[in-house]
């Protein structure tokens, strides 16, 4: 009998960058599937970077995927500049590769697919944030699946 090799890539972490939080999502081993993961209620960067290192560790990460929030013209603004400079030094403190991907409306998005589930607004708060960034990583597998 002969059997298949599948092949396993590393994990994708995705992130989604607040002030005041970031919401992380983590891929299946086949890089097919986002599922969210955690919220990291946010301190000051070293902390967020060490929680960010702890979970590369744990899911045996071989990339990170950073929502970039735009302008709807397609800009980039305060937030979008913010997200530039973390995942700068992500990839600089981490050694992985670091990609930016556009997320705009994705929380808005979310927020929506959360209030037609019936999802109540106190659990809303709780998982938005990690909902979100599974939607940006899932948004990012899509097109890389697609593309292959």
């Amino acid at each position: 009998m002969k059997l298949d090799r599948v092949v396993y890539e590393l994990r994708i972490l995705g992130l989604d960058l607040g002030d005041r939080t970031i919401g992380v999502a983590v891929s299946d081993a086949l890089g097919w599937t986002a599922q969210g993961l955690t919220t990291i209620k946010r301190k000051d960067i070293d902390t967020d970077i060490e929680k960010i290192k702890e979970l590369i560790q744990e899911w045996d990460i071989s990339k990170i995927v950073v929502g970039l929030p735009k302008n709807m013209n397609s800009t980039i603004g305060p937030q979008g500049e913010k997200a530039i400079e973390f995942a700068g030094l992500l990839e600089e403190v981490t050694g992985l590769e670091v990609l930016l991907w556009d997320e705009r409306l994705s929380t808005v998005a979310v927020e929506r697919m959360l209030i037609e589930g019936n999802v109540s607004r106190n659990k809303r708060k709780k998982v938005i944030d990690k909902v979100a960034a599974a939607f940006i990583l899932q948004g990012y597998l899509d097109n890389r699946n697609n593309t292959r």
